[in-house]
């Protein structure tokens, strides 16, 4: 009996120590890794909340200045966004960027702004939070190219050709899905913005985009695409994520798709559990949708007033990284990412509650067998690839 105890805390204490080397590696390699997070609300957030993203939000946010460097990102692409029935949307986008750029500014010891590759390496090489940022929605350039110019100037490096609402010129996913939209796809005037934001070196983000603004988009363009905060659809089947014919197409491109964290995203089982949570508390919920414009600000409240019940309606990260699997079976793992979007969602996966737990994605992905390599790309070397594509003349 005592030899089998024996044996039995010896085995014990060799699990305890491959776990615990397991754990240093994956810590180191996080360390190590450039890591880019291509999609985070926090300036909309921020601005809506009254708090500023250099003071401590825990509790509050996703996100804040300290929390990202615990966390080992990087460089972090902030986006800048509202919903499609604001009025004067460009102004917002410009005190937005003003936002992005006034915490760099009096945090010059923690942050710095990127605007092009060589500004990146320079701000991992300071160990700064490299800035960069990315305009949410199309209609926020009011259909104007010089806009588009100055939205570039002003540091932008990336524009979602929509958000949930179409623009005159090109078809969002939503509005594709419920029919709302006249017309599908790219007009002549959304092949030509495609074309002006090839010339300035600005990323065309394919999220949220229908299908057919998607394949004009792809056969308009001639860079490589970014897809900054989308999943799988054959995964979760939701109208936001990318079918296996689009993902070929982005890998035929030479594009990134940058894994979005929001639960419906990654589990449409998620959404069934939600009824079940709104029924719950239809009352209250009715209540606030007579005050909000857009649903997901009602529910954005009640998921943060009742967060016991809500953190049981989350799926496990596993779902999550299923997702990064089946991206890489179809295309490769030189063509996917990580796009949170953080602050901008109101359920994650269980163990990512924050930007601190973004180690948690580098630990699992070498479980799953992805060399230190690949995880090197995934975790940010394949979004620098594209960067740097995008720049060429």
């Amino acid at each position: 009996m005592r030899k089998i105890v024996a044996k039995l805390s010896t085995g014990c204490a060799l699990i305890l120590l491959v776990a615990s080397a397991h754990a240093q590696s994956s810590a180191k390699l996080h360390q190590k890794s450039i890591v880019v997070d291509t999609h985070n609300d926090i300036p909309t957030t921020a601005i809506d909340k009254g708090v500023s993203f250099d003071q401590s939000l825990k509790g509050i946010t996703h996100s804040d200045l300290g929390r990202m460097k615990e966390g080992g990102i990087d460089i972090q692409i902030f986006s800048i966004w509202c919903d499609g029935n604001k009025p004067q949307p460009y102004q917002w986008a410009l005190r937005e960027i003003d936002t992005v750029w006034a915490w760099t500014l009096r945090n010059p010891d923690k942050m710095m702004f990127v605007r092009n590759s060589a500004d990146l390496k320079k701000a991992v090489k300071q160990g700064k939070l490299g800035a960069m940022m990315g305009v949410e929605g199309g209609h926020m350039i009011e259909n104007d190219l010089a806009k588009l110019d100055t939205l570039y100037n002003r540091g932008v490096r990336y524009m979602t050709l929509t958000w949930n609402n179409s623009t005159p010129w090109a078809s969002s996913a939503m509005e594709e899905t419920n029919g709302t939209v006249k017309q599908k796809g790219l007009n002549d005037f959304g092949k030509q913005i495609v074309r002006r934001m090839n010339e300035l070196g600005m990323l065309v983000d394919l999220s949220h985009v229908g299908e057919q603004t998607f394949w004009d988009a792809i056969s308009t363009t001639t860079k490589p695409v970014l897809v900054s905060h989308s999943c799988a659809y054959s995964l979760s089947p939701v109208f936001r994520n990318l079918k296996d014919d689009q993902i070929k197409a982005v890998g035929k491109n030479g594009g990134v798709i940058h894994l979005n964290f929001f639960s419906g995203f990654v589990d449409s089982n998620f959404f069934k559990r939600s009824e079940a949570f709104e029924k719950a508390h239809k009352a209250e919920r009715d209540s606030l949708l007579k005050t909000v414009s857009d649903p997901y600000f009602a529910d954005k409240y009640l998921f943060e007033k009742y967060a016991d019940e809500v953190k049981a309606l989350r799926p496990p990260m596993s779902l999550l990284l299923d997702h990064l699997d089946h991206i890489v079976k179809l295309i490769g793992v030189d063509h996917v990412g990580l796009g949170s979007d953080f602050d901008g969602i109101n359920s994650s996966p269980r163990e990512l509650d924050d930007v601190t737990n973004m180690p948690l994605i580098t630990a699992a992905l070498l479980e799953r067998g992805y060399s230190k390599k690949d995880v090197e790309k995934i975790l940010g070397g394949n979004f620098i690839r594209l960067l740097k594509a995008n720049e060429a003349k």
